[in-house]
């Protein structure tokens, strides 16, 4: 990310122009990377965020509040024993360097003015925040570096704070073009390599987006940077995006409050958000693949046990055969014995015998391997059906995380497996918390409107259930692909019984298009009344049984 020296010293002089002088209310720190501080300035309450995590520290103003731990850290209870009444004096970087100070002035308990620094090293994972009194005496941190770690420096409690090394040059300081071509020339390197590794601040993204605007003319590329740094001074200057994944600063035309620090809120909270979406997407599927993992061996095991009782009605006539002819059998040490089979026009049988028993003790053995299979058949028939319903349930669980757009939907999600017991003892490892709320389905399903006709679409099993058998009414028509995962679409009649076919073939493509069906180009789609869709006793969610329905064939759309 390009949270480099020049958005460093946009938010700075924002801060200035905002909060300066504004008093400390509360302090929060939602993780161990994030403290939020709530400042009241100017008669208006603002949000402070810093963040020190290695991918997305930066420090701005929010609106994107976060939820709170339910214990304080210790490093956020210091804060607060320290900062909360204080009013900021000073907030400065130096140079382009992406480190912030803020200096606080508040009373100790004697009632005497004391003066402390909040200081804010963003350095990616290198970042920290550390509180110092006065005389930049180390009062505490988020993190802990010791000198003896391979470090220059020391950051921990009673130790002389000291200001990060950096040998690169000041591209403020420099006075003249020819200053700065004396630098840089003979570099073997490209130029946007070359200024991200000699001056302070300089990211490879905007280096690369000045050196690509100027076509690498040197004297425009120099007099870009001056002029952005001039700007950033009087504040007219805005982020843009250069792909989904990074922005620069650019001049702006005129003075816009708190552009930067607005614009740097969004789009790392949409990051953020996006992370964590893919991070509990992930850890669901994970949790719902090993499930299917563990019932399709479960299956292949049922599967190779029904196999051994396709011998069944074999052992039975041996058994029958030999008790049949006992009296016809005089040699009693028999490894096997040719009987005629009179369930096959008394053609002659071969039946293995185990010349250690008795031809009475080998019939009674095959009739007991029977009943024992006879058994096993009734047991795992039953087993084998329990499963295939368990695993297309689940089946139809990764369907719904496929096509999860929000965190909400996730929420959905995690709630019915969590009720459904597929988690089992991994439930308490899973760290993403549900949100309660969704249980009152404020995540409303999908909606389109066809014809002053709405159509209704669920986004998982718990609001398949929800649309078919609370929502709708007994009138409306509920759609479905044929023998295929997907959701459960609802054409809210009205009561009119005579629904036009096109209506009925819009709200069958819709059903195909919410189905893993939908890359095909023709699909089967059940529909019937509402009233004729009932669930089974013990069903799992999304399951139901439907007669009298009719099948149209379309291709998915929702156009």
């Amino acid at each position: 990310m390009a949270f480099d020296g020049f958005i460093t010293k946009s938010i700075v002089n924002e801060l200035n122009d905002t909060i300066l002088n504004g008093k400390v209310n509360k302090i929060y720190m939602p993780n161990k990377n994030t403290i939020l501080i709530s400042v009241y300035a100017n008669g208006l309450k603002y949000l402070l965020n810093i963040c020190i995590d290695s991918n997305n520290c930066r420090l701005n103003l929010t609106t994107n509040a976060k939820e709170n731990a339910l214990v304080a850290p210790s490093f956020c209870m210091l804060l607060r024993k320290y900062l909360t009444g204080n009013k900021i004096t000073s907030i400065y970087n130096y140079d382009l360097e992406r480190v912030i100070v803020f200096e606080l002035e508040g009373y100790n308990d004697l009632n005497d003015l004391v003066n402390r620094k909040l200081i804010v090293e963003l350095m990616g994972k290198h970042s920290n925040i550390i509180l110092t009194n006065e005389n930049n005496v180390i009062i505490d941190s988020v993190r802990h570096i010791y000198s003896e770690d391979n470090s220059y420096r020391t950051i921990a409690p009673a130790s002389y704070y000291k200001f990060p090394n950096n040998e690169k040059l000041s591209f403020i300081k420099i006075n003249s073009f020819d200053e700065f071509n004396n630098i840089i020339k003979n570099e073997s390197k490209s130029l946007e390599d070359v200024l991200s590794s000699k001056f302070i601040g300089f990211s490879k993204s905007i280096a690369k987006y000045y050196v690509d605007l100027n076509n690498g003319n040197l004297p425009k590329i120099y007099d870009s940077f001056k002029n952005l740094i001039i700007n950033i001074d009087s504040l007219n200057i805005k982020c843009v995006n250069i792909n989904d994944n990074d922005y620069i600063l650019t001049s702006n035309n005129s003075y816009s409050k708190l552009n930067v620090n607005f614009f740097i809120d969004d789009f790392y909270s949409s990051k953020e958000n996006a992370e964590i979406f893919s991070n509990y997407k992930n850890t669901l599927l994970k949790l719902i693949l090993n499930n299917l993992k563990k019932y399709t061996k479960r299956l292949d095991n049922i599967n190779s046990k029904l196999k051994e009782c396709e011998n069944m009605e074999l052992y039975r006539l041996y058994g029958e055969l030999i008790t049949a002819n006992l009296y016809k059998i005089k040699n009693e040490n028999l490894s096997s014995i040719t009987l005629e089979n009179y369930y096959d026009n008394n053609n002659l049988i071969t039946i293995p015998l185990d010349k250690r028993f008795y031809p009475s003790i080998n019939a009674k053995r095959y009739f007991k391997k029977y009943n024992k299979l006879k058994n096993t058949l009734n047991i795992v028939s039953n087993q084998k059906l329990e499963t295939k319903n368990e695993l297309d349930y689940i089946q139809s669980i990764v369907y719904s995380l496929e096509y999860a757009k929000t965190i909400s939907d996730l929420d959905e999600v995690y709630s019915e497996i969590s009720e459904n017991l597929l988690l089992g003892d991994k439930k308490s490892k899973l760290k993403i918390k549900t949100n309660k709320k969704n249980s009152n389905f404020e995540n409303k399903p999908i909606q389109y409107n066809i014809d002053n006709f709405t159509v209704l679409v669920g986004k998982n099993n718990k609001q398949n259930d929800y649309l078919t058998f609370k929502l709708a009414s007994k009138n409306d028509i509920w759609f479905h692909t044929k023998d295929i995962h997907g959701s459960h679409v609802i054409l809210k009649t009205n009561n009119l019984e005579n629904v036009p076919y096109s209506i009925l073939e819009k709200c069958a493509q819709i059903a195909a298009f919410y189905s893993k069906a939908n890359k095909a180009t023709k699909v089967n789609v059940d529909y019937t009344l509402v009233k004729n869709v009932r669930k089974a006793k013990g069903a799992k969610p999304g399951m139901v049984i439907f007669t009298n329905y009719k099948t149209v064939t379309v291709t998915p759309s929702i156009n």
